[in-house]
């Protein structure tokens, strides 16, 4: 009895410890700003190097292509939790052989920027980002919202009860939480979460036109909850499928095609 005691004692004492490490160091999980997954790209867009100023004060580098900002579409992309701009390049690239100015903001804690990215954090820097196109003069009907991965839970906050362009969301998640349940179902992960990201809540809030594109085989955030989005989001929306589209989906002919579509509907 009394090894039965120890075992289980043991056993409670381990998991409090996984517990309590879970919560402390969670945004580690989270946050990946020195992974690189995209090598060998060379950056084919012309452009320009700025820092872009948050209300906290935070200089926040970023890159912009400025084609022709009075008739053309601009957009903002809005990156996922891991690497830096020029893990993106080979999407800027496509982005600069289209009909489109674009601006990529790194987050807090990200190529450099200093601070911590928190969920918080990162709404603050994408709100800055459009407020720097506003300065410039490019109006909300002129700007396409594009999320990646995380960044898809940044761009449906920050499209609610907004006028913009359009939204795009590659591999979105309904949540942070769901995610999580996704990854460690055996924690109690929505009471540990600190940063919820909670998009399937605000979905029914974005009334612009929005395409999500979802790889099948996506191992990290689940083709499910890219489908769950779809069926949250309102009127005008497209959905993407692509059958060997891991995370992210790869920029092929059938999915650029499906991206100038789109982004030439909202003209």
């Amino acid at each position: 009895m009394n090894y039965l005691t120890n075992i289980l004692s043991i056993f409670v004492l381990c998991y409090f410890v996984i517990l309590v490490s879970t919560y402390i160091f969670q945004r580690n999980l989270l946050y990946h700003p020195k992974i690189n997954n995209y090598h060998g790209h060379k950056l084919s867009a012309t452009i320009e190097k700025i820092a872009i100023i948050t209300t906290d004060n935070i200089e926040l580098l970023s890159w912009y292509h400025n084609k022709n900002p009075k008739t053309n579409k601009t957009l903002l992309f809005l990156h996922g939790n891991a690497g830096s701009l020029e893990n993106r390049i080979e999407k800027l690239n496509h982005f600069g052989n289209m009909q489109l100015n674009f601006l990529i903001v790194s987050w807090r804690g990200f190529n450099g920027n200093k601070g911590k990215p928190t969920e918080k954090g990162l709404y603050e820097d994408a709100k800055s980002a459009i407020k720097w196109l506003n300065s410039k003069g490019i109006t909300e009907k002129n700007i396409i919202i594009y999320g990646e991965s995380l960044g898809t839970g940044v761009a449906v906050e920050v499209a609610q009860n907004k006028n913009f362009a359009g939204i795009i969301l590659e591999a979105p998640f309904t949540s942070m939480i769901n995610a999580g349940k996704d990854k460690y179902p055996f924690l109690p992960v929505k009471w540990l979460l600190k940063d919820k990201y909670e998009s399937d809540k605000k979905i029914k809030n974005v009334n612009s036109p929005i395409l999500i594109m979802h790889g099948k085989v996506d191992n990290i955030v689940p083709f499910s909850m890219g489908k769950k989005m779809y069926e949250l989001a309102n009127e005008p929306k497209f959905f993407y499928s692509q059958e060997y589209g891991d995370h992210m989906v790869e920029y092929d002919k059938e999915l650029l095609s499906t991206l100038k579509k789109f982004i030439q509907s909202l003209n």
